[in-house]
């Protein structure tokens, strides 16, 4: 439009056209903000283990080189050679002599002969099961008249289908190898020349869940009267629902619980009104509401948030200072043993002024701004750890602890039933647990089930 145009129009036809052209201005602006973000979001650096929460398996791997360097197989340069250790007592001993002289065919058996060498061959054994069958007599006492029926030993008991350590093994493939039904039908039939139906594999399965529901009380009331409490939860696939499963872990118990919210609830729940000293956590607001006189908010996802902020703001300080002051405190815990009290104590406040220093900043970002909000909110949950020696500075030990669990997951896919999810919960509990006294998962699988029917009992 001319500006001639424009006089000749009527006060009314102005204000019609302000308006429009307002109107237009504003969705341009709402257009121009949408294209803004997504540029960028295009230039904001790709997330990945370092810098977020998302595992190391999903980050995103680069292709060599085309004309890399090639490297020699096997141990580095300058590598401390270790061989295999002799057993000291060895099940069997061949002797290898020389029978006869291959030359002239004369017989040496009657001869001296040297020894020149020892080797030994670590071989497993034909895993073929053996069945053992049990015959039980009655019989009439002759002075009373009654009847008398005679009483198997353990792990021969008349009820008994399977023994405890084909029990155990079917559980441990199950549970601890991940494998699918089929693949465990596989496995014993392929390795121990066994075959079971899928309904017996499910049968053993719900007798080990039984008996681990049953411990599942006191290693909760562990947990409860622990003085430090590690807590972390992932999700879960249980009858086609999005579940979580959470685990809470002290230096004396673990344990697993699968349920289908992420509220505070099931934190309460476990706790049944007992309160930590500490209670180490990453900042999920359901784990910052957990009973507990102090917290520890986990150093390893706070790292990660600020490697966020550095990578897309390479030249920003602020999270590069914070960052080097949280990783300085944990080597600083890590060291605690090789420093006097007084060099400690010297470094542990000079941690702290820096860190009130750090924390005094105005920063203009916003995505760095919700970082120091929360630092200073959460002020007194930094280093607790360097005033306590039973608190580590990360939550490690829980996502230790859910490894299995996310594998499981992956592998299998989803529980079937909310039962399935609670016995994988309490067998996992039962293991994790032993594993803290040094019990391997086979023998905590095996310590459900009762004593194994070999060797024979004596007598038998």
């Amino acid at each position: 439009m001319t500006e001639h145009e424009a006089t000749q129009l009527t006060h009314e036809e102005l204000v019609k056209l302000v308006l429009a052209q307002a109107q237009q201005i504003e969705a341009l602006k709402k257009e121009n903000e949408v294209l803004r973000l997504k540029l960028e979001k295009a230039r904001k650096p790709p997330t990945n283990s370092s810098n977020s929460s998302q595992p190391p398996s999903q980050d995103q791997k680069s292709n060599l080189p085309a004309k890399r360097k090639r490297h020699r197989h096997g141990p580095p340069l300058g590598h401390e050679k270790h061989e295999r250790e002799f057993v000291a007592d060895p099940d069997h001993i061949v002797e290898v002599k020389p029978q006869v002289c291959e030359h002239c065919r004369t017989d040496l058996r009657q001869e001296v002969q040297e020894l020149v060498d020892v080797n030994q061959i670590t071989e497993v054994p034909e895993a073929r099961a053996e069945v053992v069958e049990v015959r039980q007599y009655k019989a009439l006492c002759p002075s009373c008249g009654l009847e008398q029926v005679g009483h198997p030993p353990a792990g021969l008991e008349m009820n008994r289908t399977f023994g405890v350590r084909l029990e155990s093994m079917v559980v441990y493939y199950r549970q601890e190898q991940h494998m699918s039904y089929a693949r465990t039908q596989e496995a014993l039939q392929c390795l121990n020349d066994v075959e079971l139906s899928q309904g017996g594999i499910d049968q053993i399965m719900q007798r080990a869940g039984r008996a681990a529901l049953k411990q599942v009380g006191a290693i909760q009331t562990e947990i409860q009267q622990s003085a430090v409490v590690y807590s972390d939860e992932t999700g879960s696939r249980v009858d086609g629902g999005n579940w979580w499963q959470w685990v809470f872990g002290s230096s004396r118990a673990v344990l697993h619980v699968i349920r289908f919210n992420r509220s505070e609830d099931v934190i309460r729940d476990v706790m049944a009104g007992h309160h930590a000293e500490v209670w180490v956590s990453d900042c999920l607001p359901a784990q910052l509401k957990a009973p507990a006189r102090e917290r520890q908010i986990c150093m390893a996802h706070q790292i990660r948030n600020l490697q966020a902020l550095i990578d897309h703001f390479p030249k920003y300080s602020w999270p590069r200072e914070m960052q080097a002051l949280f990783r300085s405190a944990i080597h600083l815990h890590h060291v605690r043993d090789q420093l006097s009290p007084p060099q400690f104590l010297a470094q542990v406040r000079k941690t702290e002024r820096r860190c009130n220093q750090l924390l005094r900043r105005t920063l203009r970002r916003p995505e760095a701004a919700i970082l120091l909000r929360r630092y200073r909110k959460y002020r007194d949950s930094l280093f607790v750890f360097l005033y306590r020696t039973d608190v580590e500075p990360t939550n490690n030990f829980s996502e230790r602890n859910l490894r299995p669990s996310v594998i499981h997951r992956k592998v299998i896919g989803c529980f079937r039933s909310g039962w399935g999810a609670r016995t994988y919960a309490a067998l996992a509990s039962v293991i994790d647990t032993a594993a803290l006294k040094g019990t391997s998962p086979f023998i905590a699988i095996q310590n459900l089930f009762g004593t194994p029917a070999l060797p024979l009992p004596a007598g038998v």
